[in-house]
């Protein structure tokens, strides 16, 4: 892929994933086809609840918890309230959860959240949250599946637990990222500094303060690691 498309700012390497609207790189797209296919066998309505997602929409995310204006959960999954910390703990506040705009694995079309919308109860919201995927959460006999089977689709969890040491990253076993082309992504520092001087974010002189720092605790390539992007 190019910077651009590591970055969120190019989504030409995409094809729909079905009818849409969720897109994915070519090779993504067919490995998950082929696991839905066999998890339907098993009863399992594997869908994706969020697919790629752009620099522009991470932005807007980011912006949001920075603000206030969207949800900030601490590592209890408890609330928090951004304005009543200091920026530096706003920062990883939010990499806790969300990823810096131009460094989340949905930028490049490998990775996806997953959910089975059959198990939903009606009238009740996707929240993705550890408890829904684990012993008595609506999705926990999908996640069982997906840790016996989603390695046989070169599938795997890039943000699993326990985390590695020194991780400030989250569990979010809904994040499924196709390890034959997401292993082999190289981003650009320079093109990382770059994008984030010239975007109209959130806490900019903090975030590139402590950029070095944000990259070795939250950003990561290989399926062994257990740190964020």
């Amino acid at each position: 892929m190019t910077q651009d498309q590591l970055l969120g700012r190019d989504e030409h390497h995409l094809i729909l994933v079905g009818r849409g609207p969720h897109r994915l790189t070519a090779a993504t797209a067919a490995a998950f086809n082929d696991m839905q296919v066999a998890a339907a066998h098993e009863g399992h309505n594997l869908q994706a609840a969020s697919s790629w997602r752009g620099f522009d929409r991470q932005l807007a995310i980011w912006n949001g918890k920075w603000r206030g204006e969207r949800p900030l959960l601490d590592a209890n999954n408890q609330p928090l309230d951004p304005l009543q910390l200091s920026d530096t703990e706003r920062l990883h506040a939010i990499l806790r959860w969300s990823a810096l705009p131009g460094t989340s694995r949905h930028h490049w079309g490998t990775d996806l959240d997953i959910y089975d919308p059959d198990c939903l109860p009606a009238d009740t919201r996707l929240a993705l949250e550890p408890w829904e995927y684990e012993e008595g959460g609506w999705f926990a006999d999908l996640g069982d599946w997906l840790s016996d089977h989603m390695n046989d689709f070169g599938f795997f969890l890039p943000y699993a637990k326990p985390a590695g040491a020194g991780s400030g990253v989250a569990y979010e076993p809904w994040h499924i990222s196709f390890a034959l082309e997401s292993t082999e992504q190289r981003l650009d520092p320079d093109a990382l500094v770059l994008c984030l001087q010239q975007a109209d974010i959130e806490g900019k002189s903090t975030i590139l303060a402590h950029l070095d720092e944000i990259l070795a605790r939250y950003v990561t390539l290989c399926p062994d690691e257990r740190k964020r992007s």
